[in-house]
C-alpha cells in the first residue's frame, strides 16, 4: 500500500496545496536572509551605542553560525523523530520570540544570547523545510520547487535593505535597529498562520507505519485541499521506535558515507563562498572603492536582484538538465564570478564593482540554490532530515571560517590573493560533483524512493 501512496504523490499534478506550501515555507529563507542582512546593517549602530570593540562586533556576526550548526543538526534529528509538520511550526516560533526579544537587548552580553537562540531556530528551519518540501512535491516537480523555495532567500536580503534605507538609517539610533528586529518578528507571527494549514508529511507518516493518516494526507493534497482540520494535520509520531541522535548519525555515515561528504561538501564549498563574498566585500572592497555606508544598502539591493535571477534559472532549469550538469557548472561559474570582482577592483571603479558583485551573486546564488535540493533528495526518508542537518552543520564551519581566512590572507598578501582564494572555496563545489556525476544516482524526475536502494537499519 506504501508504494501506491508514494505513486499518488508523484502522479498528482500541480494544484493550490503545493503552492501553499511553496509559499508557507519558502518563507523560512527569507527570515534568515533578513536576519543576516540587518544585522550587518545594525552592527555600527551597536558598536556605537555600547561603545563595542571590532572583536566583539566580529563574536555578534559569528555567533549567527555557531547557532546554525546546533539548530539545523539538533533539530534535523528532531525532525526524523517527530515528524517535519511539529518542528516547521516550533521553529517559526523559536524565531520569532527570540528575534523580538532581541529587539528588547540591553546591552552586549544579552544581543549575544539572544541572537544564538534565534539562529537556532533558523538552523532548524534548514532540515524541516528541505526534507518537507521534497516529500511534498511530486517528483517530476521537486527540483522546481525546492529552488523556488530557497529563491526567497534574496527576497530576504532586499526586504533587509529596505528596512535598513526606510527605518534604521532614519529614526533614531538606539530605536531604527530595534524596530527593525521587530519586522522579522512580525513576519514570523503571520507565516505560523500559513504553516497551522500545511499536513504532516506523508512519507514521513509511511516511514512510521501510519498508513492510515498518509493515505488522509495524501487524498487531500489529490483535492488540493488547504482548510486541513486538527485531524489532517496533526499527527502524533512516532509510531515506530526511534533511533537516537548518535545511532542516526552513526546510520548515515556508515551505510550512506559518499552522501553524507557530497552533501557535507557541497553546503561547506557555498557556505565559505557566499559568506566569504559578502564579508569580503564590506570590510575590503566597498572601502577600496569608497562607497558610503549610506549607499551601501543600494548597493545590496542591486546584488540581491542579481541574486534573484541567479534563482529564477535554477527554477527553470533543475528539472531540465538535472542536478548533475546543473550544480558543478553553476559551482564553477561562482568561481568565474569572484575573479570578475577581483578584476574590477583593479579598476578602481565602483560602477564596475557593482556590475562584478551583481553577477558574482548571481552565480553564487544559482549554485547553492541548486545544491540544495540535490543532497536533501539523495537521503532516506527516515534518516533525511538528520542528513541535511548534519550537511548545513559542516557547511556552516566554512561560514564561520571564510571570513577569518580571506582577511588573514588579505592583511598579509592583499586582495586578489584573497580573492583567488575566494574562488577556490567554489571549485570545492565543481570538484565533489564529478564523482556523483559519474556514480551517483540523477534525481531529475525520480521518485524519491527510486533514490535510495535500501532502506537503513539501526
Amino acid at each position: 500500500m506504501h508504494r501506491n501512496l508514494t505513486e499518488r504523490l508523484d502522479q498528482v499534478r500541480w494544484n493550490r496545496f503545493h503552492s501553499t506550501v511553496t509559499l508557507a515555507l519558502g518563507v523560512g529563507w527569507l527570515l534568515d536572509a533578513f536576519e543576516v542582512t540587518i544585522v550587518n546593517n545594525v552592527i555600527g549602530v551597536l558598536k556605537d551605542l555600547w561603545h563595542l570593540s571590532n572583536d566583539q562586533a566580529a563574536w555578534i556576526l559569528s555567533i549567527w553560525f555557531v547557532g546554525l550548526m546546533i539548530g539545523a543538526y539538533g533539530f534535523g534529528f528532531l525532525a526524523d523523530r517527530f515528524g517535519r509538520r511539529r518542528l516547521f511550526l516550533y521553529t517559526l516560533l523559536v524565531y520569532g520570540v527570540f528575534t523580538l526579544l532581541t529587539a528588547f537587548a540591553w546591552n552586549f552580553e544579552s544581543v549575544l544570547f539572544l541572537r544564538l537562540l534565534t539562529a537556532i531556530g533558523v538552523g532548524a528551519e534548514y532540515s524541516a523545510i528541505n526534507a518537507a518540501i521534497s516529500e511534498f512535491i511530486p517528483a517530476r516537480n521537486r527540483g522546481r520547487a525546492n529552488a523556488a523555495v530557497m529563491n526567497f532567500w534574496p527576497l530576504g536580503a532586499i526586504f533587509a535593505a529596505l528596512v535598513s534605507l526606510y527605518v534604521v538609517n532614519l529614526l533614531p539610533p538606539d530605536i531604527g535597529w530595534r524596530v527593525a528586529f521587530g519586522f522579522g518578528a512580525l513576519v514570523a507571527a503571520s507565516t505560523a498562520f500559513m504553516r497551522k494549514s500545511i499536513p504532516e508529511s506523508p512519507r514521513w507518516l509511511i516511514s512510521q507505519g501510519d498508513l492510515v493518516a498518509a493515505e488522509r494526507v495524501v487524498s487531500g493534497i489529490e483535492q488540493g485541499r488547504r482548510d486541513w482540520d486538527a485531524s489532517g494535520a496533526s499527527m502524533a509520531g512516532p509510531r515506530r521506535a526511534p533511533f537516537g541522535v548518535w545511532q542516526q548519525t552513526r546510520t548515515l555515515l556508515t551505510q550512506y558515507p559518499g552522501r553524507v561528504a557530497l552533501g557535507c561538501a557541497l553546503d561547506f564549498s557555498e557556505a565559505a563562498g557566499y559568506y566569504g563574498l559578502f564579508a569580503f566585500l564590506a570590510l575590503f572592497i566597498l572601502p577600496a572603492v569608497h562607497v558610503s555606508s549610506q549607499f551601501a544598502p543600494f548597493f545590496y539591493i542591486i546584488g540581491n536582484i542579481g541574486a534573484l535571477i541567479g534563482g529564477l534559472i535554477v527554477v527553470f532549469t533543475l528539472d531540465r538538465t538535472g542536478r548533475k550538469l546543473t550544480v558543478p557548472v553553476l559551482y564553477t561559474l561562482a568561481a568565474v564570478g569572484v575573479l570578475l570582482l577581483a578584476l574590477s577592483v583593479e579598476t578602481g571603479s565602483w560602477i564596475w564593482v557593482l556590475a562584478a558583485f551583481t553577477l558574482a551573486n548571481l552565480f553564487a546564488t544559482g549554485s547553492w540554490i541548486s545544491a540544495y535540493p540535490t543532497f536533501a533528495e539523495i537521503f532516506p526518508t527516515p534518516l533525511r532530515s538528520t542528513g541535511i542537518g548534519l550537511s548545513v552543520a559542516i557547511g556552516r564551519m566554512g561560514a564561520f571560517a571564510a571570513p577569518l581566512v580571506l582577511t588573514a590572507v588579505a592583511d598579509a598578501h592583499g586582495m586578489i590573493p584573497a580573492l583567488m582564494l575566494l574562488a577556490g572555496f567554489w571549485l570545492i563545489g565543481a570538484l565533489v560533483m564529478i564523482p556523483w556525476a559519474i556514480w551517483g544516482v540523477e534525481g531529475r524526475g525520480r521518485p524519491l524512493e527510486a533514490m535510495v536502494a535500501t532502506e537503513p537499519t539501526p
